[in-house]
């Protein structure tokens, strides 16, 4: 796995075997584990998870339990879901926004 220097969390320990997943992140291709979240795929890998839709800063969630709304971030294709309660799945194609600003 990849560790970005940028990334917003670290792992500091792993105890279990699992598998990697790979996924491609505003078009560079990225890789996380099975079983983590899109945010903590997103976030291992730089520091933020997308683009405020109305002031343009940067966010990477808030309450990291589905309850905020602050978590959403867009697929390649236009399709937006919730990054802190959606699982990482091989082949998805994630856009943060981070070349919009």
């Amino acid at each position: 796995m990849t560790r970005t220097s940028n990334a917003l969390l670290h792992r500091v320990a792993e105890t279990t075997g699992r598998e990697a997943v790979h996924f491609t992140l505003d078009g560079a291709p990225a890789s996380a584990l099975a079983g983590d979240t899109v945010l903590t795929a997103v976030l291992t890998q730089c520091a933020q998870l997308r683009r405020n839709e109305f002031s343009g800063l940067p966010r990477a969630g808030f309450c990291m339990m589905g309850a905020c709304q602050d978590c959403w971030i867009s697929k390649d294709d236009g399709e937006r879901l919730r990054a802190c309660s959606t699982f990482i799945a091989p082949g998805m194609a994630l856009v943060t926004g981070k070349n919009d600003a």
